[in-house]
């Protein structure tokens, strides 16, 4: 199979939704259905000992949520599906960016009862800005939720994107017969299973065949008659130019926890979705198609086994064929590395691969070489762009609680910030090391992590401060008399970039008025 075939049969995609939406839910019956899994786990429940396939960590067992993105591949109608499912926890947020650099669309996850939420349209803001390609879930509705049409309106005005109904709900809640595909125009009557594929599914051309009403019943046929009928008046018809674009977002209902929908949404998604796409690096262009092997780290992930303290990077391939044990040039270090154990994913599951390809998702055991951001490549082609680290919203001091282990500590706290976990800045004066992160739940994964990966204690103890900053200029003379005048405020981050950390967003504002030369960016990437 040649580069071009290997190219057309991949969709890499990522999952996203705000928490408790039924994104992992979703994940596990996509899995089922491509045949990945046996049986569904069950995050929350206490009575049995399994948990989602897509959570490894301890610590998302014991709280049922996703805190770090999953990779998992699997094979469904020929074609080879690179799924990643990220964090929908908030103060994760910025794991889920970087992980939407490493795909080419988005499955977007909606609660049929709550609607758009607030994490919801923070996600979407990051997808819009790459113009990906976006689908849409609304889930649950096996339970009493808000009005079909008032979804979409919502979807519409607080996501700033068109849509287009792909599937319609048949009733909801007690009520809910199963869903109608307008792509298939077929009929999907399911009966509720939370582990196995149940459902009968009968191709109605005609809405007005009599089968309909013969399975369903009168007063559903006629209101799913009605419905069809407004969604054709009141939508455009579906384009698949428009939605690989990123304006119109195709949009799905179902249940994941009950398997309603969710094979339509598959089976639309294998036709529709883009395979992989061309990306930018600081010098050129990257088509998939090229005969020279390149990508990019998209997320680093130490101690995935903690029998074994190994450290894993996650590479998007981006073009040309990958192969274990070849030398790859490495962008930012300009040596050639080598890769002898190069895996494939199914969450914390691994197997050694001899190949890859544009599209895929590939693990390299690292021994502290590689960094987000970085690009292998056969040639000097730059680093791919688009992967920035962005400015913190809280910020702790670390405190050492047992200096006899002030090396673990400063290894545990490297190897946690190379992974993207949190970002640490250290200040010139007097070496403070303050640690920034989006939401406050990742201090306490950081903690949890120390203690028992690396045998490390710290406290955090708040600081007043308000944004970092990080600083250049045209002029390296202003640069350097900006950084001695303000040396309190002054911390280099892991990569040692120079970074201002402004204590409020008045003081912040002044600092920028007078000192017209120097420019301040609130992501890493400038």
């Amino acid at each position: 199979m040649n580069i071009t075939d290997q190219i057309n049969k991949r969709k890499t995609f990522g999952i996203i939704s705000h928490p408790d939406a039924g994104k992992t839910t979703l994940t596990e019956k996509l899995l089922l259905f491509g045949g990945a899994i046996k049986e569904a786990g069950a995050v929350k429940s206490s009575k049995i000992d399994r948990h989602a396939t897509s959570d490894f960590m301890e610590i998302e067992k014991q709280r049922g949520i996703s805190v770090a993105t999953s990779v998992m591949g699997f094979e469904y109608n020929g074609k080879k599906i690179n799924l990643l499912d990220t964090p929908g926890h908030q103060d994760f947020a910025e794991d889920t960016y970087r992980t939407l650099t490493a795909v080419d669309s988005v499955i977007l996850v909606v609660d049929c009862v709550k609607g758009v939420e607030i994490q919801t349209e923070k996600l979407m803001e990051v997808c819009r800005m790459r113009n990906t390609p976006v689908m849409v879930f609304i889930n649950k509705l096996d339970r009493e939720g808000r009005d079909p049409y008032d979804l979409l309106d919502e979807i519409e005005e607080k996501l700033n994107i068109k849509v287009r109904p792909m599937s319609w709900p048949i009733g909801m809640g007690k009520s809910f017969k199963g869903v109608y595909s307008l792509y298939s125009e077929s009929l999907i009557l399911f009966k509720g299973s939370q582990t196995k594929l149940t459902g009968d599914t009968v191709e109605i051309k005609n809405l007005e065949d009599p089968r309909l009403e013969k399975e369903i019943g009168e007063l559903p046929t006629a209101q799913l008659q009605e419905d069809v009928e407004l969604i054709s008046g009141g939508y455009d018809p579906f384009d698949r130019e428009t939605y690989l674009s990123g304006e119109v977002a195709p949009v799905f209902f179902g249940s994941a926890v009950n398997n309603f929908g969710v094979k339509e949404l598959l089976d639309c998604f294998i036709d529709i979705a883009p395979q992989p796409r061309a990306r930018q690096t600081e010098l050129k262009t990257i088509e998939p198609s090229e005969k020279d092997f390149s990508g990019f780290v998209f997320k680093i992930h130490a101690n995935m086994d903690p029998k074994h303290r190994n450290r894993i990077a996650f590479l998007r391939v981006c073009s040309g064929k990958f192969e274990r044990t070849h030398p790859y040039k490495h962008q930012r270090m300009n040596k050639n590395l080598k890769f002898s154990n190069a895996t494939a994913f199914m969450a914390q599951d691994k197997e050694i691969i001899d190949e890859a390809w544009p599209g895929d998702i590939v693990g390299l055991f690292d021994t502290g070489n590689l960094k987000i951001g970085d690009t292998l490549g056969v040639k000097d082609i730059g680093n791919f762009k688009g992967i920035p680290s962005f400015s913190p919203e809280i910020f702790k001091e670390v405190i050492n609680k047992d200096a006899m282990k002030t090396k673990q500590l400063d290894k545990g706290l490297k190897q946690l910030m190379d992974e993207g976990v949190a970002q640490l800045f250290t200040f010139e004066m007097g070496a403070r090391r303050v640690v920034g992160t989006v939401g406050a739940l990742q201090f306490e994964v950081i903690q949890h992590r120390l203690k028992h990966e690396y045998n490390a204690t710290c406290d955090f103890v708040g600081t007043s401060l308000y944004k970092a900053c990080w600083i250049s200029s045209k002029d390296k003379k202003k640069l350097n008399e900006f950084i001695d005048s303000k040396y309190r405020h002054i911390a280099q981050d892991k990569d040692g970039k120079w970074v201002f950390m402004a204590e409020t967003k008045s003081w912040l504002q002044m600092v920028m008025d007078n000192y017209p030369d120097i420019e301040f960016h609130f992501t890493s990437e400038f």
